[in-house]
């Protein structure tokens, strides 16, 4: 693998690592394995992605998943492009031509037929067979699979089924340790060391938080947010309830609660 020099490292999209997460994804592209990256919302998924891609030197192509992602989408289809027939590339068949990352965010989102298309790029043979045009697309070294999901959205419906999943090694993350997550708020926003500890100590008070029926609590992604509506000069209680309290709920009565709770942190900063 290319060795990365200080340069280019200072071009790379700044990412705080957790632990080992970038090792393992060196050593997943270095041995051509597929990666699938468990997490909650906001936990850093796709910034981590990003700095990856940048980090080894390949190009990245993202594709934000939903309901409506069919097979077509990800491989590509005929189109008429001046009253002729012609064949164009999805996002997938591109990254595999281009020996790109293809990060496929939220992947259970998409429909389960579509994941399909995934298998033989994902097992030893790294393939991807366009069947409307008879071509089986072999992918080069380069070309890394990389594919993430929220599991606290996970249910019968929308989940990875096994003969997916067991062609992927897996990574999972979670929020940073407040170390770690206080110096990405203050990089990523610019405010100062104690603004930024506030709002990560705000942010472990949300987390333990139970008694209210939240689908996600304060992500790192709404705490940076805060961060730079403070930075930009907004007062600190009103940037969290609009980054944060009123971000995470349409409830009233509890984005009332959740307000309580920035002032007891910030106080009416």
């Amino acid at each position: 693998m290319e060795m990365t020099s200080a340069r280019h490292l200072a071009e790379v999209p700044y990412y705080a690592a957790q632990g080992d997460e970038c090792a393992l994804f060196e050593h997943a592209a270095r041995s051509r394995l597929p990666l699938l990256i468990k997490g909650p919302t906001g936990c850093g998924k796709t910034r981590f992605v990003e700095h990856m891609a940048a980090r080894l030197r390949r190009p990245l192509v993202t594709v934000s998943c939903h309901d409506d992602l069919s097979a077509a989408d990800l491989v590509g289809r005929h189109l008429i492009v001046g009253g002729q027939t012609v064949w164009s590339d999805g996002p997938l068949a591109r990254a595999v031509r281009s020996g790109a990352v293809c990060y496929l965010d939220e992947v259970v989102e998409a429909r389960k037929d579509t994941t399909v298309v995934l298998h033989p790029l994902a097992d030893d043979r790294r393939v991807l067979p366009i069947e409307r045009t008879g071509e089986l697309l072999a992918a080069p070294p380069e070309f890394m699979l990389v594919i993430s999901y929220n599991p606290g959205y996970q249910n019968l419906l929308k989940g990875l089924k096994p003969s997916t999943r067991q062609r992927f090694v897996a990574l999972t993350m979670g929020y940073p340790v407040p170390e770690v997550e206080r110096t990405i708020v203050a990089a990523e926003s610019g405010v100062d060391t104690a603004t930024a500890a506030r709002l990560v100590q705000l942010a472990q008070a949300l987390r333990r938080l139970t008694e209210h029926d939240l689908e996600e609590t304060a992500s790192t992604r709404l705490l940076v947010m805060a961060a730079r509506l403070v930075a930009s000069g907004m007062g600190e209680r009103a940037a969290c309830r609009a980054a944060i309290a009123d971000a995470l709920t349409d409830d009233g009565e509890t984005a009332g609660a959740l307000d309580e709770i920035v002032r007891a942190v910030v106080g009416d900063r």
